[in-house]
């Protein structure tokens, strides 16, 4: 049998090369470009980045100063006035060009994403095809969106939208996002994550300026360029996605601006489990959930199980676990192979894989049992590549209330069981975290779904199904510590970027500090 290898044409060599070819003014021989002012301009110092798929040492993001980063606002807020006097038809036009840009460099953007966090090949081109397809979407939409016409039409709103969004979606979180808000008339300032994703958002960002649009992209540290990016006057509004620790920070320093914001900010997702049969059903979502190592914000990491179904649950969970594939994305015993389909790949950096690992062993020494714990080794890798980024699922049962992740999502292939015995401990245990994003009900009890399923501090519930953040006209959003701001998805990012008639009056979807409004979910 053939050792495996890194399949021809895919290398990391190559891959940046081909950047160099597509685009020549963003991607220098050395190092990134930022774009400032609609010019692709050297600045800031560049670092050594290490992928996490094999260690490969490629370009990082360019750290520019806080006086560069306050210079680009304002050259973004000049683009906005400018930008904000365009027609609708006019903007429709230049943001589907931008589309078809971004689907020619659809591969390649891809495999940047495969290089740079570690996206299996198929979920890296499921995450640039989600982003375009929802574009497509609102494209239609936008003006019924914008109410053109209409007493109720919207504007864009009062300067750019600054945008810091997380590594793990560069491209169906982030992008799609940009494309959205200067639709709705807006410029926009991106901030490159500072783990991964710089790359396939430099070649996305090439696309959409040479579209003709709006865009700003910069690369830096967060602590220094944080107070350009979120407290000058001259932005408009604040879209981040992250931790709860960063989104805090961002929305005490939002607290005196009276500006829109977005600020997504994660929890701890559940499955509830409780007079339940279906376990087939079940079993296909569980395998599902595993895709990309459970690091994004609508993962289901704790499973709140009715005691006496734990065997019932273990039959269907623990022979899925075991068939769980990880390893290299891009290893092949032949190059005219196929690039293999992979549940997921690394973790996003070898300190997070230490750090799960510990997390793991830290359950086990506070009274958990442990339920599954794979072997690194398993995994398909190169003969002698650096794995140090990759862990292999693993399962605890009643981890103590003291563990560090009772709170908190482990953000990676670390399951956690819970075991209750009435109603009252299957909730309390769901919304532990104090708000998260999703949660799901598996019951063959209606009744108790919906009794149970309005108890959940999640912003959306399913009943015998995930639910995730969604596409379209699917709205998105936190209930409780998940979530600062404006509420988006669908009609709702779109009046989340927008003013309405009412101005400062207006009661957007949302939760804010003097008020909550839910939309249908």
């Amino acid at each position: 049998m053939s050792l495996l290898h890194i399949k021809s044409g895919t290398t990391w060599a190559e891959t940046y090369q081909r950047c160099r070819v597509e685009a020549p003014e963003s991607f220098g021989v050395e190092s990134l470009r930022n774009l400032i002012g609609g010019e692709w301009v050297s600045t800031g110092e560049t670092g050594i980045h290490s992928s996490p798929i094999d260690g490969t040492l490629i370009f990082g993001p360019p750290r520019i100063d806080h006086q560069t980063a306050v210079d680009a606002v304002a050259l973004a807020a000049e683009q906005h006035t400018a930008w904000a006097a365009i027609r609708l038809s006019e903007r429709v036009a230049r943001v589907a060009h931008a589309v078809e840009l971004l689907a020619s460099q659809r591969e390649l953007i891809a495999m940047l994403l495969v290089w740079e966090i570690g996206k299996p090949w198929h979920i890296a081109l499921a995450d640039v095809d989600r982003c375009l397809d929802g574009v497509l979407w609102y494209l239609e939409q936008i003006p019924r969106q914008l109410r053109v016409g209409t007493a109720e039409e919207r504007t864009p709103l009062s300067g750019p939208v600054s945008n810091i969004a997380s590594w793990n979606y560069p491209m169906s979180v982030q992008v799609h996002a940009e494309l959205v808000q200067i639709l709705a008339g807006n410029a926009v300032i991106a901030k490159t994550p500072s783990q991964g994703g710089f790359h396939a958002l430099t070649l996305a960002h090439t696309m959409m300026q040479r579209a003709g649009l709006p865009v700003t992209l910069l690369s830096g540290v967060g602590s220094h360029l944080g107070d350009a990016l979120i407290q000058s006057p001259q932005i408009g509004a604040l879209a981040f996605v992250g931790g709860r620790s960063n989104g805090r920070k961002a929305a005490v320093t939002l607290a005196d601006t009276n500006r829109r914001h977005i600020l997504e900010q994660e929890g701890l997702n559940a499955w509830g489990i409780w007079n339940f049969s279906q376990w087939e059903m079940l079993a296909a979502h569980l395998r599902k959930g595993f895709e990309y190592a459970k690091q994004r914000c609508t993962a289901y990491p704790r499973y709140v199980i009715q005691r006496r179904l734990l065997p019932q649950f273990l039959d269907v969970y623990l022979p899925m676990v075991r068939e769980l594939t990880f390893g290299h994305p891009l290893a092949v015993a032949e190059d005219d192979d196929a690039l293999p389909l992979l549940d997921f790949g690394p973790v996003i950096h070898s300190a997070k894989a230490a750090s799960l690992a510990t997390q793991f062993d830290e359950a086990l020494d506070k009274g958990a049992a442990p339920i599954f714990h794979g072997l690194r080794e398993n995994g398909r890798f190169l003969d002698g590549q650096d794995v140090s980024a990759y862990i292999a699922p693993a399962t605890v049962l009643n981890p103590s209330s003291s563990w560090s992740l009772h709170h908190a999502e482990p953000f990676g292939p670390l399951d956690s069981i819970v075991l209750v015995d009435t109603e009252a401990e299957l909730l309390a245990a769901m919304n532990v975290s104090n708000g998260n994003l999703v949660g799901s009900i598996a019951t063959d009890d209606p009744e108790f779904a919906a009794r149970v399923g309005d108890e959940l501090r999640a912003f959306k519930v399913g009943v015998n199904r995930p639910r995730s953040r969604g596409d379209r006209e699917e709205v998105f959003g936190g209930l409780g510590a998940s979530w600062t701001g404006a509420f988006v998805g669908g009609d709702l990012l779109v009046d989340a970027v927008t003013e309405g008639p009412q101005g400062a009056d207006e009661l957007l979807f949302g939760n804010f500090p003097s008020y909550s409004r839910l939309p249908a979910r």
